[in-house]
């Protein structure tokens, strides 16, 4: 993964993110991550808000979504991204506990670029985690940039 890349974790219960952290440095992932704790506040992070302003500094991310997110839930937080003309460069993984084909079409259809199923063992939910750390140390990532004076824009 390119040096300056951060990922984002959004997802909203505390034991899994905390495990998701943890086990994508067991992993040998050594990219700051930031974690997000709802739909509202992954939307405010990319697009600001009146109470948050996006992020500035880092313009390489990809977005670990978990679908079941408080307050927007992670379908549309994907879908806002995806009909973005800059952030829809940003890779998604989305994260969820149900393996149903209909969600997983509706995920890919909007533009997911991965759907990863959590297993409900959390020894099994690390190691896949883990191995998912050992990938996206790998990963090229596309460049944004937020904060510019006009909101996004490519880099």
């Amino acid at each position: 993964m390119n040096p300056d890349t951060m990922v984002l974790i959004a997802e909203d219960d505390d034991g899994h993110a905390a495990l998701i952290e943890k086990n994508l440095r067991r992993g040998g992932m050594e990219r700051p991550s930031h974690r997000l704790r709802d739909g509202r506040e992954t939307v405010d992070f990319f697009f600001g808000s009146e109470q948050h302003q996006p992020a500035k500094g880092w313009h390489r991310y990809l977005l670990l979504l978990d679908i079941n997110l408080p307050r927007i839930n992670g379908i549309e937080v994907l879908r806002r991204i995806k009909e973005h003309e800059a952030l829809k460069r940003v890779p998604v993984l989305m994260l969820s506990t149900t393996d149903d084909p209909k969600e997983v079409e509706t995920c890919h259809a909007i533009g997911c670029n991965f759907y990863l199923i959590k297993p409900t063992d959390p020894d099994a939910f690390a190691q896949v985690i883990a191995r998912l750390g050992s990938l996206l140390d790998l990963v090229i990532v596309p460049g944004i940039r937020l904060g510019s004076p006009s909101g996004i824009s490519l880099n």
